[in-house]
Protein backbone atom coordinates (compact mmCIF):
# COMPACT_ATOMS: atom_id res chain seq x y z
CA UNK A 1 0.00 0.00 0.00
CA UNK A 2 1.33 3.44 -1.25
CA UNK A 3 1.80 6.04 1.34
CA UNK A 4 0.47 9.87 0.78
CA UNK A 5 3.72 10.94 0.64
CA UNK A 6 4.51 7.98 -2.09
CA UNK A 7 1.40 8.34 -4.41
CA UNK A 8 2.28 12.17 -3.95
CA UNK A 9 5.87 11.68 -5.63
CA UNK A 10 4.78 8.97 -7.71
CA UNK A 11 2.29 11.83 -9.18
CA UNK A 12 4.26 14.49 -9.45
CA UNK A 13 6.98 12.00 -11.41
CA UNK A 14 3.65 11.33 -14.19
CA UNK A 15 3.50 14.79 -14.12
CA UNK A 16 6.91 15.63 -15.55
CA UNK A 17 6.95 12.54 -17.78
CA UNK A 18 3.56 14.32 -19.56
CA UNK A 19 5.38 17.77 -19.48
CA UNK A 20 8.82 16.75 -21.38
CA UNK A 21 6.30 15.07 -23.94
CA UNK A 22 4.16 18.03 -24.26
CA UNK A 23 7.33 19.72 -25.12
CA UNK A 24 9.02 17.10 -27.12
CA UNK A 25 7.85 16.30 -30.30
CA UNK A 26 7.98 17.07 -34.15
CA UNK A 27 7.84 20.87 -34.71
CA UNK A 28 5.36 20.82 -36.88
CA UNK A 29 2.99 19.85 -33.58
CA UNK A 30 4.10 22.80 -31.38
CA UNK A 31 3.02 25.74 -33.53
CA UNK A 32 1.66 26.25 -36.46
CA UNK A 33 3.57 28.41 -38.79
CA UNK A 34 4.24 31.29 -35.76
CA UNK A 35 0.48 31.87 -35.69
CA UNK A 36 -0.82 32.61 -31.89
CA UNK A 37 0.37 30.97 -28.80
CA UNK A 38 1.58 27.53 -28.71
CA UNK A 39 -0.78 25.71 -26.89
CA UNK A 40 1.51 22.87 -26.23
CA UNK A 41 3.83 24.88 -24.19
CA UNK A 42 0.78 26.78 -22.71
CA UNK A 43 -0.53 24.02 -21.49
CA UNK A 44 2.74 22.40 -19.85
CA UNK A 45 3.11 25.60 -18.47
CA UNK A 46 -0.07 25.09 -16.70
CA UNK A 47 1.07 21.41 -15.48
CA UNK A 48 4.58 22.30 -14.39
CA UNK A 49 2.60 25.52 -12.44
CA UNK A 50 0.22 22.95 -10.92
CA UNK A 51 3.49 20.36 -10.23
CA UNK A 52 5.45 23.13 -8.23
CA UNK A 53 2.19 24.15 -6.16
CA UNK A 54 2.17 20.52 -4.96
CA UNK A 55 5.71 20.23 -4.08
CA UNK A 56 5.74 23.38 -2.37
CA UNK A 57 2.58 21.86 -0.36
CA UNK A 58 4.15 19.19 0.04
CA UNK A 59 7.51 20.50 1.26
CA UNK A 60 5.45 23.01 3.98
CA UNK A 61 3.82 19.59 4.84
CA UNK A 62 7.07 17.76 5.78
CA UNK A 63 8.65 21.26 7.53
CA UNK A 64 5.41 20.93 9.68
CA UNK A 65 6.08 17.50 10.78
CA UNK A 66 9.58 18.59 11.25
CA UNK A 67 8.24 21.89 13.56
CA UNK A 68 9.63 24.22 11.01
CA UNK A 69 6.08 25.23 9.99
CA UNK A 70 2.98 26.84 10.49
CA UNK A 71 -0.53 25.16 10.00
CA UNK A 72 -2.11 27.98 8.84
CA UNK A 73 0.81 28.44 5.79
CA UNK A 74 0.71 24.51 5.51
CA UNK A 75 -3.43 24.62 4.91
CA UNK A 76 -2.91 27.41 2.68
CA UNK A 77 -0.38 25.72 0.57
CA UNK A 78 -2.52 22.54 0.64
CA UNK A 79 -5.99 24.58 -0.76
CA UNK A 80 -3.80 26.08 -3.53
CA UNK A 81 -3.03 22.82 -4.47
CA UNK A 82 -6.51 21.59 -4.38
CA UNK A 83 -7.90 24.52 -6.20
CA UNK A 84 -4.73 24.39 -8.91
CA UNK A 85 -5.64 20.51 -9.61
CA UNK A 86 -9.70 20.93 -9.68
CA UNK A 87 -8.59 23.70 -12.18
CA UNK A 88 -6.36 21.35 -14.42
CA UNK A 89 -9.49 18.42 -14.12
CA UNK A 90 -12.02 20.92 -15.16
CA UNK A 91 -10.16 21.66 -17.96
CA UNK A 92 -9.57 18.39 -19.29
CA UNK A 93 -12.98 17.43 -18.83
CA UNK A 94 -14.32 20.50 -20.96
CA UNK A 95 -11.22 19.38 -23.50
CA UNK A 96 -12.87 16.04 -23.46
CA UNK A 97 -16.63 16.96 -23.68
CA UNK A 98 -15.63 19.31 -26.74
CA UNK A 99 -13.40 16.49 -28.71
CA UNK A 100 -16.50 13.82 -28.00
CA UNK A 101 -18.76 16.77 -29.20
CA UNK A 102 -16.60 17.18 -32.46
CA UNK A 103 -16.60 13.78 -33.19
CA UNK A 104 -20.69 13.53 -32.93
CA UNK A 105 -20.53 16.24 -35.80
CA UNK A 106 -21.93 14.63 -39.00
CA UNK A 107 -19.32 15.20 -41.80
Amino acid sequence: MATPFNAAAAAYGNAAKLLTQATEGPPEMLNQGGQGPDFAKMLASSVQSVVDTGRSSEQLSLDLVNGKANVVDVVTAISQTEMAVETMVTVRDRVISAYEEIMRMPI
